[in-house]
């Protein structure tokens, strides 16, 4: 193991040397372990190694490093390439030559999509195309993998291509699904039959009260939940316990423990193990050294682990039965085992490490982690890979048409016309009939296995068989002995028994029921009510609220006042009062952004003053810009307020500095968006005369905050927020203080309020969106306004959801910064970098040409007013010099300019007399 290790950092080193001298290497492709080139070329997923080295902590698409030699898949390898020399030996296909590549994807999905990726390469790559119709890689069939999670991972790329993918032992469920796995194929039953069967043998012996321990993939999770399906209402499941299936997950021992633990503590004498041999032997041997025994049933994933049968202290772990796959003989392959050397023009590497590491075993018994094929592994179990490699043979011989002489089909075909040939074959194998169902599943049943005791071993003896078609498990003559003993065995108990079978034509065993009846601990109570379960539920446990502090209770006693408990607790608690501590990670999250928000603002007003005489500052109005960003502030500062423990002063705070703070924002904004609408809307003349005097910036604003203050007011006075504590659900140890609304109605009417400012806002700035941006904010008007509106309505729903808890104060302070930061980035942050970095932009003759433009382009738009007067007025205008012939279009524009940046409107009069003329101008026209 070490020297492949090594090999491994050399190749990767010799690769980082080639990169960094920029020379040319030709590292050689170690991706493929094993092949031989053929006329039909078969890809074959194996892993030969069980883990990834340091998968976990893997931050760089770097070369995969494996480790852990993996006798099962490399035996389940050897039978695929001696059933395929076979076949190329006995002339089955007349002039092919049925090649393999063998790629090890080391137990790891993600490196079995790197094989993949390999073997399906044309010229060093995959191709990507709209049609894969006439897609022709050299590999034409993929037989693999071992493990569902694995067949699942590599299914789902292989169905974009339709290309061949036959296992032969992945027995996932969803696997049986061809709209997500078309090409997909197994000789095997899905484990939907598998968990029939475990419901079936555990109805047999009854056994009503079990465990499960599966592992968190996609072959466990599916099991698992197939047999939950397949046992409710005949069999209850006592801990359903999950451990990893990766070998090199960072916690496996833990979870390993944790699994062991909960095995002892329950009083469920089987167990069902759906996790692979390397896992079983880890709950095994912690078992062993806990001095426990239990029931064991065995899925297929493990039932036939060769191995396992000579684990040191085997025997102590109790009775094992299990279903395995239909096993078999494979002609020949215990010589081949014997010689066990590449075939002419064949490369195997895996067979040059197995021989260095049994060669390390003869130097050091002691350090030997890999043992002999022929001792530890029961040939029988790899008869699937046989009857698969025949399955590929027999729809290629139907495909290409062959005959007794030859085979006369374009063996250059693509792979998706080798799908529905492989589905439709029905041949016989050993005397056996083979077929796939329409899901592309085997029917063939399972074996029903057990371990049986032999000195310090085990040997696997078939005992019954489970039918499919009938659902039932039926055991063979010589072995109706096995039943189930009235009296509990001793074989529990912390001594070990060991059971004896008299021989294997007459074997007597007497198994140990496993029911529930166990004594009520503290914190349960006797269940004398709910006993409708078919099996026994001694004990409930204290629903939250009460307790019990000594064992075989008849109820549970209440908690006294101001005290509580969760659910199984044997003593009553004070309660836990929480809140938004400064300390938390959301308060810290919002004062930062609020400390950002007040510090853009200071800076904003500082830049708009030092600048507040150039023209882009003139324009945005330096007054109402100053209210905005004071509105700003003290909003950004009531977002301070929501964190911290709650109090009534506190509470009303928060409202009251909020809504006074964004009305004054909006207000401002109002204001300039009613001052935009005035200069550039066209109006009969008295209409024009009566709304320009409602324009009182000041006036205005003070009016627009005012009502928010009445609002306040009266909510402030009549049923204004408080302090509360609050029990979410009248469950748990946790109270929330927080802050209420009081009065819902003065809390709605407060933001309604500022909603239907901000929606004015917007109607002003709609009707005016085509003026050019230099002269109003209608655009970012429209923008702010309308993330305001967003943000609000997004936030009625969210906030309700809350139930009342301290996410509440989170979810409205959060809303406040999202409205305050639209403004921000709307309005002021523009402004700021054109008057900062934007010089030419900023300059009166740049603008002055922008609106000539665009008086030209609008000129005959009726819902917008160009103004053009046949001689300059003298005005608040900056001076701009005029060289040459000033044209009527330049006239226009700095005119409308002046009328823009004067903060002074003018005369009443002097308004009628332009509109008067602009309304004459419209007749003539």
């Amino acid at each position: 193991m070490k020297l492949f290790t090594l090999y491994h950092r050399v190749r990767v080193l010799g690769l980082i040397l080639c990169m960094g001298l920029w020379v040319h290497c030709d590292i050689p492709d170690d991706l493929s372990g094993a092949y031989l080139h053929g006329d039909f070329n078969c890809a074959i997923l194996s892993s030969i190694h069980s883990r990834v080295i340091n998968l976990h902590n893997r931050t760089r698409p770097e070369p995969f490093i494996c480790s852990d030699f993996d006798l099962g898949s490399y035996l389940e390898s050897l039978a695929a390439i001696h059933t395929i020399e076979e076949i190329n030996d006995s002339k089955f296909l007349p002039g092919i030559k049925f090649g393999y590549q063998v790629c090890d994807p080391c137990a790891s999905p993600t490196k079995a999509l790197h094989c993949l990726e390999h073997l399906l390469a044309i010229n060093g790559s995959l191709p990507v195309l709209s049609d894969f119709s006439d897609f022709r890689p050299s590999m034409k069939a993929l037989l693999g993998e071992r493990y569902s999670e694995l067949s699942i991972a590599v299914a789902k790329l292989l169905s974009l291509y339709m290309f061949p993918q036959i296992s032969g032992t992945s027995s996932s469920p969803v696997l049986s699904d061809k709209l997500r796995y078309p090409s997909f194929m197994r000789v095997v039953p899905s484990d939907v039959h598998q968990a029939k069967a475990l419901a079936k043998l555990m109805e047999r012996f009854s056994w009503s009260w079990v465990g499960v321990v599966y592992g968190d993939d996609d072959y466990g999770r599916a099991a698992h939940q197939s047999l939950r399906k397949e046992a409710e209402g005949k069999v209850c499941l006592d801990f359903e316990e999950v451990v990893p299936h990766y070998l090199d997950h960072v916690e496996i021992d833990r979870y390993i423990k944790d699994a062991v633990n909960t095995i002892q503590a329950s009083s469920a004498k089987v167990v069902v193990l759906i996790l692979k041999d390397e896992l079983v032997a880890k709950i095994f041997k912690e078992m062993i050294q806990a001095n426990m025994s239990r029931i064991w049933i065995a899925s297929d994933a493990w039932s036939t682990y060769g191995p396992l049968t000579k684990m040191p202290d085997i025997n102590k772990v109790g009775e094992i039965f299990g279903f395995s796959f239909i096993m078999g003989n494979i002609p020949g392959f215990e010589e081949y085992l014997k010689t066990l050397r590449p075939s002419p023009g064949a490369k195997n590497d895996f067979i040059e490490e197995y021989k260095e590491l049994r060669r390390n075993c003869s130097i050091s018994p002691l350090n030997c982690g890999v043992g002999d094929l022929l001792e530890v592994m029961n040939l029988k179990e790899v008869y699937g890979q046989r009857v698969a490699v025949y399955a590929i043979a027999h729809g290629l011989k139907k495909l290409l048409k062959c005959n007794e002489t030859a085979c006369p089909g374009d063996i250059n075909f693509p792979p998706w016309q080798l799908v529905e040939n492989i589905r439709g074959v029905n041949f016989t194998l050993d005397g056996i009939s083979h077929s796939f169902d329409k899901n592309g599943d085997f029917m063939d049943g399972y074996d029903l296995i057990r371990w049986t005791k032999t000195n310090d071993t085990r040997i696997i003896d078939v005992i019954g068989k489970f039918l499919l078609n009938e659902g039932k498990v039926e055991l063979w003559s010589e072995y109706q002995g096995i039943t189930v003993s009235h009296v509990t065995q001793s074989v529990f108990s912390s001594r070990v028994h060991h059971h004896r079978s008299l021989d294997h034509h007459n074997c007597v065993l007497k198994l140990p029921p496993s029911k529930c009846s166990e004594s009520c601990p503290p914190g349960t109570s006797k269940d004398l009510v709910n006993t409708v379960k078919s099996c026994c539920y001694n004990c409930t446990e204290c629903p939250e609220g009460t307790y019990t502090n000594k064992s075989d209770e008849d109820r549970c006693h209440d908690c006294p006042r101001d005290q509580w408990s969760t659910k199984k607790q044997t003593k009553c608690e004070v309660f836990q009062y929480t809140y938004l501590f400064w300390s938390d990670v959301y308060p810290i999250v919002l004062l930062v952004a609020a400390a950002i928000g007040i510090t853009v603002v200071l800076t904003s007003f500082i830049i708009y003053y030092v600048h507040r005489e150039t023209t882009i500052i003139k324009m945005a109005d330096m007054k109402m810009s100053s209210f905005m960003l004071l509105g700003l502030m003290v909003s950004f500062v009531s977002v301070i307020m929501f964190i911290g423990r709650p109090n009534d002063h506190l509470c009303r705070a928060q409202q009251a500095v909020y809504g006074f703070g964004f009305t004054l924002c909006v207000s401002s904004i109002l204001v300039k968006a009613f001052r935009t609408f005035l200069a550039f809307m066209i109006f009969e003349p008295n209409t024009k005369h009566q709304l320009n005097k409602l324009y009182k910036p000041l006036i205005n604003v003070l009016v627009l905050t005012g009502g928010q203050g009445v609002i306040l007011l009266f909510w402030l006075i009549f049923k204004p927020p408080n302090e509360d504590t609050v029990w979410p659900g009248k469950s748990g140890m946790v109270k929330y203080i927080v802050c209420i609304e009081g009065s819902i109605i003065g809390f709605a009417v407060m933001h309604c309020y500022i909603s239907l400012l901000a929606f004015i806002c917007f109607i002003l700035a709609f009707k005016v969106r085509r003026v050019p941006q230099d002269f109003n904010d209608s655009g970012v008007i429209i923008f702010s306004m309308l993330i305001h509106l967003f943000v609000w309505l997004c936030f009625i729903p969210i906030y309700i959801n809350k139930n009342k808890t301290e996410q509440q104060h989170i979810v409205q302070a959060s809303a406040v910064l999202a409205s305050n930061y639209g403004i921000i980035f709307c309005h002021v942050v523009p402004k700021c970098f054109i008057v900062l970095w934007d010089f030419s932009w900023n300059s009166s003759s740049a603008i002055l040409g922008r609106l000539r433009r665009h008086n030209r382009q609008n000129t005959k738009n009726p819902d917008i007013t160009v103004l053009q007067d046949e001689s300059m007025e003298a005005g608040p205008v900056e001076s701009t010099p005029v060289v040459g012939t000033i044209s009527q279009d330049d006239l226009s524009a700095v005119k409308t300019l002046r009328n823009v940046l004067n903060e002074d409107r003018g005369s009443v009069n002097s308004t009628q007399n332009r509109h008067a003329r602009v309304k004459q101008r419209h007749t003539t026209n």
